[in-house]
Formats: structure tokens, C-alpha cells, sequence
């Protein structure tokens, strides 16, 4: 059996993909905005993190390898820290990263 991977249709950046999936304009505006403000709001909450790590590791004037081994993920994972590049992280990996340096996460939900 042979499986169809023919691309048919590829949205551009930035357009509304819930307007391109049939949602009602208004609706797809909403829906659209909505998740702009989550992407957002997931990148920002994720440099807050990598901008712990990132001090931690120069106030105690690490090297990267070294740094590395303490919180036991590659060279690279702590320059892609250092370099902040947030979406090649997920929140619990850096929550995890910042435990195993003594430094617990709390989260506050509000405002």
C-alpha cells in the first residue's frame, strides 16, 4: 500500500491557519490571537529560565563543558541556554536543568 505525502497546500508565515481550516472569520481572529499570545507567553516564560541558568553559569565562570556535566545534558544543550534559543526546549527540561543546580522552579498564576 502506498501512503499520499503530496503536498497540496502549505500555509504562509503568519496567515491565519484557522481561517485556512474553515473557522468563521471572527472566530478564526480570535483563535488566532489566542495562540499568538500562548506562543508568547511560552517563549518569554522559557528565556526567564534560560536566563537563570545563563547567570548561574557565568557567576560561577563555567566553561561549557564543564558546566554541562553538572547539569548533565551536552556542551551544545548549554550553549543552545546561552544563546537562548528557547525552541529547542521544553519548560520541564529547563525546570529540570535549573533543579539539579539548587535552584527549584515555583510557578505563580495570576494577574
Amino acid at each position: 500500500m502506498k501512503i499520499d505525502t503530496e503536498v497540496r497546500h502549505v500555509t504562509k508565515p503568519g496567515a491565519n491557519l484557522f481561517l485556512e481550516l474553515g473557522f468563521p472569520p471572527a472566530e478564526a481572529k480570535r483563535l488566532h490571537a489566542a495562540s499568538k499570545k500562548q506562543i508568547s507567553d511560552t517563549k518569554q516564560l522559557k528565556e526567564q529560565l534560560m536566563d537563570e541558568l545563563a547567570a548561574w553559569i557565568e557567576q560561577h565562570q563555567l566553561k561549557q563543558a564543564d558546566a554541562a556535566e553538572i547539569l548533565m545534558v551536552s556542551r551544545s544543550r548549554v550553549s543552545d541556554v546561552m544563546n537562548r534559543r528557547t525552541s529547542k526546549f521544553t519548560i520541564d527540561t529547563l525546570v529540570e536543568m535549573l533543579s539539579r543546580i539548587g535552584k527549584p522552579v515555583r510557578l505563580a498564576i495570576g494577574r
